[in-house]
């Protein structure tokens, strides 16, 4: 089991009131998250790859709010847990290619992976374990944006997709 298996199921266990209340978790530069219930979690290792706001219509209605907080991360380092076991959480397929992953006890959206986005999965920040770490870069689907909803920051807003890479948002 690696650091952050240990990690996630170290944290899985305290929230469940376990006898494991006492281990300590190990340092490392794993991020985490869960669902509202604890039965689905993850970690990833490193940094996110970028974060944003989406505003289209799917991840809106997915997530019934008027705005979603992404941030992605490369599949390579990123694991699920599902009650304390290596597994996929049950996901939807809104749209050919796309697979909305949810916790099938609580109902917590989880996260978006596409076969457009190879390599990556789209994590929803207010999963993390620490959601102040969330930091947005961007907004996406700006077209989309709700006009009641006042978001009066200065980051950069797409009206569709981003560009693919951070040198072309970098230029855009």
């Amino acid at each position: 089991m690696t650091p952050s298996q240990r990690n996630l199921k170290a944290e899985a266990e305290l929230k469940r009131g376990s006898a494991m209340a006492d281990v300590h978790l190990e340092s490392s530069a794993c991020k985490s998250g869960h669902c509202l219930c604890g039965k689905v979690a993850f970690s990833y290792d490193g940094e996110p790859s970028w974060a944003c706001y989406c505003h289209c219509d799917d991840c809106t209605r997915n997530c019934a709010s008027p705005v979603t907080a992404f941030l992605g991360v490369p599949l390579s380092g990123f694991q699920w847990l599902v009650d304390n076991m290596p597994a996929a959480p049950r996901y939807y397929s809104s749209s050919p290619g796309v697979k909305r992953f949810f916790c099938d006890q609580c109902g917590t959206p989880m996260a978006f992976q596409a076969t457009h986005y190879p390599g990556e999965i789209h994590l929803y920040a207010a999963t993390l374990d620490n959601p102040e770490t969330f930091t947005p870069a961007f907004h996406v689907h700006h077209a989309s944006h709700k006009s009641w909803l006042g978001m009066e920051d200065m980051l950069k807003k797409y009206p569709h997709s981003a560009p693919a890479s951070e040198d072309e948002r970098n230029h855009d």
